[in-house]
């Protein structure tokens, strides 16, 4: 056995080598991103390769040993045999392949579904009917529910491009309040984005840590509660002292935003039609996995809930509805479409999916990389320092994603190196005093901490916005960083009194 692979105790030194390793993989990828302008799938994948090449002796890939990448073996290095280089990368690809065939589909769906809920109308349906239930005098608790809720199914940027909108709109109607409603539904949409599949990160980091969607989602949204509403009191503060005007900014001048006041409810769909694609998947997924977690499987009709309730057969439902809904919006508003409608949204789905596609290939870029960590080693070596000082898996997963997150921008990128690295060094979980659920939440939070100028959605906030850079540092790069903060001291609380297992 490799000497630096071994199981360590407290009698038995650590060896430095994988995290030598694992140092120079991620500085290579943040300088390979940050400096080099490189793409995040190279730089990953080739990190991957880096990995593997310092990692040393790796074992053949055959059926005995291709479960390293879930559960790494003792490696019985006699039986090596081949060119270590060729082995780094067939070990590297095999990790993309695994992992972008797990999370393909699902992306691919969410993009879908984000694109004809725009186009079809039934997001800003989805937004008005929460503004007629609650007022205009809480347009701020709508934005944020209105950002919470679609974030889910839907990319951030998307959702801030769709709703920016009319959180103009809605300050030009009632005169103030511009910094509350931008604050109010970044923030939240933010949250959802990094911590409730199945937007890519939260999905990958569910993946890796074996956690079931549904479970997942249900621990998700719960978490986001608390920081939802710390969303909401810092918006008004920053509302309260920094006064912020409207600014006009390209594409959205104040004639444009009067049109979308006047916009009659009867262009757009329906209500329960327009909240199907959002909240079915939800819903039937969480579900399954609620009785399944309660052990009541045992009626007639679960076979078919459970394959209903599978994540990809769920967002292909919730796909179907979406993509009807905006095709009977478009022969509503184009009737000249008839015959040609196959095409016409053909076209109008290339754009998401080619964008789908470079999240695939980054999200399996992330798979090969920590994989390849998981095969050096790195989650003994972690695993052995934790237990020598105490460390707490839930802050260690916490700081390393946001280090991440901080030094190169991305939060998927973040969550992807978080969850490379916890899931080689908690397994399955089993050896926990807690439930997985709380590193997975950890590594989530861990992925919002301190979003400034390296970060794109730093920018989309800011563009939209017309928040000057010293104005969306003030307003958003603090209060993500709160969100992370908050977020991380809730789950080190709740994973003492309510630890779940």
């Amino acid at each position: 056995m490799i000497p630096f692979l071994a199981q360590v105790s407290s009698e038995t030194p650590i060896s430095l080598w994988p995290f030598m390793i694992l140092m120079v993989c991620v500085v290579f990828i943040v300088v390979a991103i940050t400096q080099l302008r490189v793409h995040a799938f190279l730089a990953l994948i080739l990190a991957a390769f880096l990995a593997g090449l310092m990692t040393g002796d790796l074992p053949d890939t055959n059926n005995l040993n291709k479960g390293l990448f879930h559960s790494r073996v003792a490696l019985d290095t006699s039986e090596m045999s081949g060119n270590n280089w060729n082995k780094a990368v067939t070990w590297s690809l095999m990790g993309f392949g695994d992992t972008a065939g797990g999370i393909g589909l699902v992306v691919a769906l969410a993009a879908i579904i984000g694109t004809c809920m725009m186009g079809s109308g039934a997001a800003d349906r989805v937004v008005r009917a929460l503004l007629a239930l609650c007022g205009e005098k809480r347009a701020g608790l709508v934005l944020l529910s209105s950002g919470f809720l679609l974030s889910i199914p839907v990319f951030f940027d998307t959702v801030f491009f769709l709703l920016i909108p009319l959180a103009r709109a809605l300050s030009l109607r009632i005169g103030k309040n511009y910094t509350l409603y931008v604050i109010a539904m970044a923030g939240a949409g933010a949250i959802t984005h990094s911590m409730v599949p199945p937007t890519p990160g939260p999905l990958m980091i569910a993946d890796g840590l074996k956690i079931e969607l549904g479970i997942a989602m249900v621990a998700g949204l719960a978490a986001s509660v608390l920081p939802a509403w710390v969303v909401l009191v810092m918006a008004r503060r920053f509302n309260d002292r920094l006064h912020i005007p409207m600014r006009e900014t390209p594409g959205a001048s104040h004639q444009d935003l009067q049109s979308i006041v006047d916009q009659k409810d009867d262009q757009l769909p329906g209500l329960f039609v327009s909240s199907i694609p959002v909240a079915f998947p939800v819903v039937v997924i969480s579900l399954v996995s609620i009785l399944k977690l309660l052990k009541t499987t045992d009626f007639g009709f679960f076979p078919m809930l459970e394959f209903v309730g599978q994540p990809n057969i769920a967002m292909l439902i919730a796909a179907g509805f979406s993509i009807f809904t905006y095709a009977r919006q478009m022969l509503r508003n184009q009737p000249e479409l008839k015959g040609k409608l196959a095409k016409a949204l053909s076209e109008k789905l290339e754009s998401p999916l080619a964008t789908a596609g470079v999240i695939i290939l980054i999200t399996g870029a992330g798979g090969a990389f920590g994989g390849m960590i998981r095969l050096a080693g790195v989650g003994e070596a972690i695993e052995g320092l934790a237990e020598k000082f105490s460390l707490n898996y839930i802050l260690l997963a916490w700081v390393a994603t946001a280090v991440v997150r901080i030094a190169q921008g991305s939060a998927t990128v973040a969550m992807i190196t978080g969850v490379g690295l916890m899931s080689a060094v908690i397994g399955d979980g089993s050896g926990l005093p807690y439930h997985p659920l709380y590193v997975f939440l950890a590594i989530g939070f861990g992925s919002i901490t301190l979003s400034w100028m390296n970060d794109s959605g730093f920018w989309v906030v800011q563009r939209l916005s017309g928040f000057t850079e010293k104005e969306t540092l003030r307003t958003w790069t603090v209060l993500l960083t709160v969100i992370a903060i908050v977020g991380l001291i809730e789950i080190l609380v709740f994973s003492k009194i309510l630890p779940l297992v």
